[in-house]
């Protein structure tokens, strides 16, 4: 029969009391950049085909960056048809 040559360790002093901070830091929220120069935005663009430009009717949010009502933004064919039926740009 085999022995176990090692000896059993005490147990950790549980009851002993370390000074514990609470960490309540909270991570900076990141600014939100200003729109940019007229670029495609949203989803990006298939082969072949060309942006169309739309203009804002509400305040939107696209990848973080923040446009106002009338901004007039160059997006995919889809992405603007989505954003019409959505309510978020004019209709042409």
């Amino acid at each position: 029969m085999a022995t176990n040559p090692t000896t059993k360790k005490p147990a950790a002093d549980t009851t002993a009391e370390e000074p514990v901070e609470a960490v309540t830091e909270t991570a900076p929220r990141p600014a939100r950049a200003a729109a940019p120069d007229p670029d495609v935005v949203g989803p990006p663009l298939p082969l072949g085909i060309e942006p169309v430009t739309v203009t804002l009717a509400h305040h939107h949010t696209i990848d973080g960056t923040d446009y106002l009502p009338g901004a007039k933004l160059l997006v995919s064919p889809d992405y603007a048809q989505r954003l019409r039926g959505q309510g978020y740009a004019t209709q042409v």
